[in-house]
Formats: C-alpha cells, sequence, structure tokens
C-alpha cells in the first residue's frame, strides 16, 4: 500500500542520504556519544553534500526540494540511533521561521549558510519556569533606538555549542497580553551579552550538544526581529504543526529500528532451547510491536499528504504526537523484554535506543499538552 508517492528522485535521495549516514555517520556515532558532541565539521560536511534545508527556496541557496525530501532526511536519521546530528531541528523546525516571515534582509543574509551548513541553527524557548506554556516566557526584549535590548534565560537549548544562530523568543514587558507580546529573535553568540553556558549531562541523547543560554543586556539591532513585532505566538503556532509532524516521524522511525534490530536478535536466539510458551511469548510480542510501528506510519504518511495539501491537521498532528512518542516507549521496553540483560549493556544498540526514545513524549510540546489541544479542538 503505497500512500505517499515518493518519485523516483526522491528515491534516488534516499539511497544517496543512506550512503552518506554510513560513511560519514554510523562509524562515529559511538564516539560522539561518549564526547557527548558531533563535531562542528560535520555539519558543514552534510550542508555541502545537498542533505539541508531541502525546502529553502533556489533564490536563497536551496535547491527547491519538497517536504518529502525532508520526511526522508527525518526517517533516515533516526535509523542511526542517535540525535547528534539532529538534522530535523536545524532544517524543518528552525530554518522555516526564517524562511517564511524574517525579511528580505535577513533571509539573504542567513539562509545561504543554513543551506551549506556553515551556519548551525538553535532554537532558544524554553525556560527554567516556561517549558510548553508559552505564555509564562520571562526573557525580556525591550527597544532602545535602533536596538533590541534582551535579558533572560533559556535552557535545553538544542545546538547550543555547535550553533552559529539562534532564534530566541521574549517578550516585550510593557504589553500585558502574554499572547501579543511575544516575539522572536535572530541572535548571533558571538554579541556581547549573550552568552553560552554549561553543556547539559541528559539521560539520553549523549551526542546532542544542549546547553543554558543567558541574555545580559545583549543588544541586537531591531532588524533583527522575525517579522512584525508581537507576532511570535502566532509565528510559533503556525510551525508547530509540522514541528510535531517530523517529531512524530522521528519517533516512529526510531520505532522501525528498533524492530529490526529485535527481528534480527529473535532469529539468533529461537532455536535457543527455551520452553515454547517463552518463545510463544517473545512472537507475540514482536507481533504487537511490528503492528503498531504498522499502523503509526500508515497514519502519519495519510497526515503528510495533508499537511503538503495545506490543510488543518493540527488536532490530528497532536494525536500523532502523543502517540508516536508513546509508542516507541513500549516498542523499547517489549524489545529490551526480548534481549533481557544483553540489551542493557551501552554496547547495546537497544540500550542507547531505548533512553533516548524517553524524550520524545516531553520536547515539541508534552504529551499533555497535545491532550490539551486536542480536548480544546475536539470542544470538550
Amino acid at each position: 500500500m503505497e500512500i505517499l508517492k515518493f518519485t523516483e528522485e526522491h528515491k534516488q535521495y534516499r539511497e544517496r542520504l543512506r550512503a552518506f549516514f554510513a560513511k560519514e555517520v554510523l562509524p562515529n556515532v559511538d564516539q560522539w556519544e561518549k564526547d557527548h558532541a558531533v563535531p562542528k565539521s560535520m555539519w558543514n560536511k552534510i550542508g555541502k553534500a545537498g542533505f539541508l534545508c531541502a525546502g529553502i527556496p533556489k533564490e536563497y541557496g536551496g535547491w527547491g526540494g519538497d517536504f518529502l525530501h525532508s520526511v526522508i532526511s527525518a526517517e533516515e536519521i533516526a535509523k542511526t540511533n542517535h540525535y547528534g546530528l539532529i538534522i530535523f531541528l536545524h532544517s524543518e523546525v528552525c530554518a522555516p521561521y526564517i524562511s517564511a516571515f524574517a525579511s528580505e534582509e535577513l533571509k539573504k543574509k542567513y539562509l545561504p549558510g543554513c543551506v551549506s551548513g556553515d551556519i548551525v541553527l538553535g532554537i532558544a524557548m524554553t525556560e527554567p519556569n516556561a517549558g510548553s506554556d508559552l505564555a509564562s516566557l520571562a526573557t525580556t526584549a525591550e527597544q532602545d533606538g535602533d536596538q533590541i535590548v534582551l535579558n533572560g534565560a533559556k535552557i535545553f537549548s538544542s545546538n547550543g555549542i555547535n550553533g552559529d544562530l539562534f532564534i530566541v523568543a521574549a517578550r516585550d514587558p510593557e504589553i500585558k497580553n502574554p499572547y501579543q507580546a511575544l516575539s522572536l529573535y535572530l541572535v548571533e553568540p558571538t554579541t556581547p551579552g549573550f552568552q553560552i553556558g554549561q553543556r547539559l549531562e541528559k539521560m539520553g541523547f549523549h551526542s546532542q550538544d544542549t546547553v543554558e543560554l543567558f541574555f545580559s543586556d545583549c543588544r541586537i539591532p531591531k532588524n533583527n526581529i522575525i517579522g512584525e513585532k508581537g507576532k511570535g505566538f502566532y509565528y510559533l503556532m503556525n510551525k508547530l504543526q509540522q514541528e510535531r509532524l517530523v517529531c512524530s516521524i522521528g519517533s516512529m522511525s526510531q520505532a522501525e529500528f528498533i524492530l529490526d534490530e529485535t527481528l534480527k536478535y529473535y532469529q539468533k536466539i529461537k532455536r535457543d532451547g527455551s520452553l515454547p510458551e517463552i518463545r510463544q511469548a517473545k512472537q507475540h510480542s514482536l507481533v504487537d510491536m511490528a503492528t503498531e510501528v504498522k499502523i503509526t506510519k500508515t497514519f502519519l504518511y495519510t497526515l503528510i499528504n495533508d499537511h503538503i495539501d495545506g490543510k488543518d491537521v493540527v488536532t490530528e498532528t497532536s494525536m500523532a504526537k502523543f502517540w508516536a512518542s508513546e509508542m516507541i516507549r513500549r516498542v523499547a521496553d517489549a524489545s529490551l523484554e526480548i534481549f533481557g540483560l544483553e540489551g542493557a549493556l551501552p554496547k547495546n544498540k537497544i540500550e542507547r535506543a531505548w533512553r533516548d526514545s524517553r524524550g520524545n513524549s516531553i520536547f515539541a510540546g508534552t504529551n499533555q499538552i497535545m491532550r490539551e489541544i486536542i480536548a480544546k479542538r475536539m470542544d470538550l
């Protein structure tokens, strides 16, 4: 059953990307995980190979790809079993804010570098006391002549060490309505008053450089605002459908990887002399895993078609995000049960996949927030 219409060019793109990962990424993942970082040069290498920011128009340095190229990228990077080279954050979460809403000046200044990998994008939204609730953001942005002065702190900012440009959400303290006070700004890490804090040690995502960011009278040109002042909340809501859809694709693809690895393992041990009832329990567990992955993929691919067609699928995408991110936890747990203690060893791919999968239900809006969105749209 073919739901997405991948052309021959799409299929060739997937083959080239998979070959690139096999040569440049997979041999290095274990070391990156130990180092808790991906070398900055890797971003430049993947950009030069033509695998970043598929959807950026040609006039800004892109090559005219479409969202199916983004789907392929999200699927293939998930199957490398690491989150250090988090392409979808750069290409499908951050870059679209610039390409869709920023001024021509900012587009021409930054987008070509985003495509080439010379500019690595990061995002600064979450704060110590504000995560999914954007209305509670405390970082302020006050205009002083032709400059914007930023003050505040961000936490769990991805691509923090390698980042060359950050999308920062901040509010005007003079505006009381929190949704009308929010704006988005572009900030380079060399800006005086902008400090990159410590790298955060995490349960999973070991090779992802996640940091704290601090702004102390950080002055940027007022023209570094993305779009219009006070439209930040609108812009975030506009792009969250795609962000959550891509996150769902990542969860689904990672679950496919776990299933494939578990099936390979089962084929090795199915004649190990276990009692028939134990073999049957493992068989049933594998069937359950395969069914969940298949159903999730079918639903997601239908949503992707609707998204490409410009339909409002916020409700369905919220469903997909919480379902896929909880599905992968069930799949990872079931896999670990089949592997037994061997699966808990750091040398085992399932150990990393299991701990990495836990964060999927938190980022891009927690699953509790997803359920709140769905409830409101169901008029409950």
